[in-house]
């Protein structure tokens, strides 16, 4: 499943020129935490957080202040306590994510680097949609039917060019046991790796098995594979 598929696409967006009280009411008036900033041609500049906000409101007592300078630059500090607009306020550069990867590489993105949602990108870096956290997390609690349909369809038939049937896939709560004969051993390893990569599969069990040892066979898998 490709972030693409769980994004959402009407995304609310502010340019860097905006005054930062407009942007801070847009946080505060449509609860979000973080707005993506884009230039005049779409292209992700920055991301406006509730963090950044609150450098605006901070605490001026001297211990706080030392407190501040000996974890962040002087003149970091400065401009996001004197920020007029949202470019002076925003964090920059934007860590977002292209549309077409896998959900679990922005589940992998938002906790390495402790955000709650990615601005999503196209290959130019212009703004196609938002994924959010909770939006994975709704990918994770989907049914067993949803799973069981995406082992067959995406992971036997296009990813590995397997006829589904072959498998036999079955799902509960999460719980993936897979059982039948494929064509090589490669495939047999490889089909319960993949499974355990989609989201909402809690764990995999496999008694899949080949016929043979087929080289030939596992050589022109790789070949399909890496083409």
């Amino acid at each position: 499943m490709k972030v693409q598929d769980v994004m959402t696409k009407d995304v609310r967006a502010t340019r860097p020129e905006a005054l930062l009280k407009e942007a801070g009411g847009i946080l505060a008036h449509e609860h979000f935490s973080g707005l993506p900033v884009v230039d005049c041609e779409g292209r992700v500049v920055g991301v406006l957080s509730e963090g950044d906000i609150l450098f605006k409101e901070r605490d001026d007592e001297p211990a706080s202040r030392l407190q501040r300078w000996l974890l962040l630059p002087p003149t970091y500090l400065e401009s996001k306590a004197e920020a007029r607009t949202v470019a002076e306020a925003m964090s920059a550069p934007a860590i977002t994510i292209e549309a077409t990867r896998p959900v679990t590489e922005a589940a992998t993105v938002m906790i390495d680097e402790g955000v709650n949602r990615l601005p999503v990108v196209d290959e130019d870096g212009t703004l196609v949609g938002i994924v959010t956290r909770a939006d994975l997390v709704r990918v994770f609690v989907r049914s067993d039917e949803e799973i069981a349909a995406e082992i067959k369809e995406d992971v036997l038939r296009r990813r590995l060019w397997l006829d589904p049937s072959a498998v036999e896939v079955d799902v509960e709560n999460g719980e993936v046991t897979l059982s039948g004969e494929v064509e090589t051993r490669l495939d047999a390893e490889l089909i319960p790796t993949l499974v355990g990569r989609i989201p909402g599969v809690v764990s995999v069990t496999s008694d899949l098995h080949a016929p043979s040892d087929d080289v030939g066979g596992v050589r022109d898998k790789l070949k399909q594979m890496l083409s």
